[in-house]
């Protein structure tokens, strides 16, 4: 490392729960080269529960000064930023991330790095006047097994690859979890095609070297929202949990008192902005899909069939590649059931498929070569969140990276990357609404 003047100064925007993943990585590990001097939210309470987590972790450490949204550009130059990381509502990362780069910082970006073609193209165009930096968040690059699959896939054991067959499952604990927050709107989101499935899109386009070129999608809102609700039994009569006698053993409820966390970020918050993060998911004002089906054609001939279900009992994903020489099979489940969510005190306010006890799962990586007997691969496996990928990801962010040992794997992703993985769900929403296939450059050229 060299001498402080090369320490970089670093602000973040949006202070929910993902944000945490970012603080205690600049305060922690990476706070002998990054200095954390900035927070930027609509909500000051949230930002003062970020300084008290890291107050008790980092005792003595003076607060991170705190600035609303219209003091972002005075932010940048009082606390003179270079390294802006956005974690806000999905529909907000484009402004940010323009206005950080037109003050000449570098931006690393949550996934997904937006929510429409329009926004992308502001940010490709930003990009290229600045000459800063942009880095997409896609974590999924980073887990051990799925960089096995790249690896195994580049070494041509499959040979050229015809065909992939991709299904993700949410469990009713995770994929609900998405109906209950401002991800139900997709003018928030985007929907799952391009608030979840982004990391999926962005996987395929990684493993196999290309971009997409046509996407033809059904989709639609099976199992939650008010209508299916009622038809199935399901619904109850209440807005939001807290509060409600209603909601008090409804499963697919969270309640958010329950939770430290949740209690601090988000119903401690709500007189500030008026956030209810615990919404009937079987209420009025869901416009997300929860069940999708994709078919993507790539530039070099492959095709994608891709199926998205957010109400499963099992949380996991099976991915297929069928090669000239062979086929290469994931199998990954994160629960093998979904138990529903304890009254008790959680330690997190992100609800994925449990990765413990009884809920436990397993993962297979299987080749399967002409005219030999299968072979299971036995990829490393990591810790911490993601499969290990979280890790793996802030440290390629926040690490030192030598020029010289560049990552042969080529999992750093970019704005150009960010907009390749956006598109496929952008043109699956528009398939959509259009019942026709959509040609991904006619919305957004990269």
């Amino acid at each position: 490392m060299s001498p402080d003047t090369a320490r970089r100064r670093c602000a973040v925007v949006g202070l929910g729960a993902r944000a945490q993943l970012f603080t205690e990585a600049l305060t922690g590990p990476y706070a002998d080269r990054i200095d954390l001097v900035g927070f930027v939210d609509v909500n000051a309470h949230r930002m003062a529960v970020h300084n008290d987590w890291i107050a008790a972790a980092h005792p003595g450490r003076p607060p991170v000064p705190a600035y609303g949204p219209d003091d972002f550009e005075e932010m940048l130059r009082r606390e003179r930023v270079d390294l802006v990381v956005v974690c806000s509502v999905d529909r907000t990362h484009d402004d940010y991330i323009v206005r950080a780069l037109d003050a000449g910082c570098d931006v690393v970006t949550e996934k997904p790095m937006t929510t429409d073609a329009e926004r992308a193209r502001r940010i490709l165009d930003a990009r290229r006047r600045s000459g800063r930096e942009v880095r997409v968040a896609f974590n999924y690059r980073y887990n051990p097994v799925h960089a096995a699959v790249r690896e195994t896939l580049a070494a041509g054991r499959i040979g050229e690859v015809g065909s992939v067959h991709f299904e993700w499952l949410l469990d009713v604990r995770h994929g609900a979890d998405y109906f209950r927050r401002w991800h139900r709107d997709k003018a928030n989101s985007g929907g799952l095609m391009v608030h979840k499935a982004t990391h999926h899109f962005d996987l395929v386009n990684w493993w196999l070297g290309t971009r997409p070129e046509t996407v033809y999608a059904h989709g639609g809102l099976f199992f939650y929202g008010d209508e299916a609700g009622r038809r199935r039994g399901l619904a109850r009569d209440y807005t939001r949990a807290h509060g409600s006698p209603a909601a008090a053993d409804d499963p697919f409820a969270v309640h958010l008192a329950d939770s430290s966390v949740l209690r601090s970020l988000y119903l401690d918050a709500e007189a500030e902005d008026g956030y209810h993060r615990d919404r009937n998911v079987f209420g009025p004002g869901v416009s997300i899909e929860d069940d999708m089906a994709v078919l993507v054609r790539y530039a070099t001939g492959a095709t994608l069939t891709y199926h998205l279900t957010a109400y499963a009992p099992w949380e996991g994903y099976r991915i297929a590649f069928n090669g000239s020489e062979g086929r290469l099979e994931l199998l990954v489940e994160e629960s093998t059931w979904a138990r529903p969510r304890p009254r008790t005190d959680g330690v997190s306010a992100v609800m994925h498929g449990a990765a413990a006890g009884d809920e436990a799962g397993r993962t297979e990586l299987l080749l399967r070569r002409f005219w030999e007997e299968p072979r299971a691969l036995t990829p490393a496996t990591g810790e911490g969140g993601h499969g290990g990928g979280d890790v793996r990801m802030l440290a390629d962010l926040f690490g030192d990276r030598d020029p010289a040992a560049p990552d042969a794997l080529g999992r750093a992703a970019d704005a150009a990357d960010g907009a390749r993985s956006l598109v496929t769900g952008l043109a699956a929403n528009e398939s959509f609404a259009t019942g026709r296939p959509v040609r991904a450059g006619d919305l957004l050229e990269i």
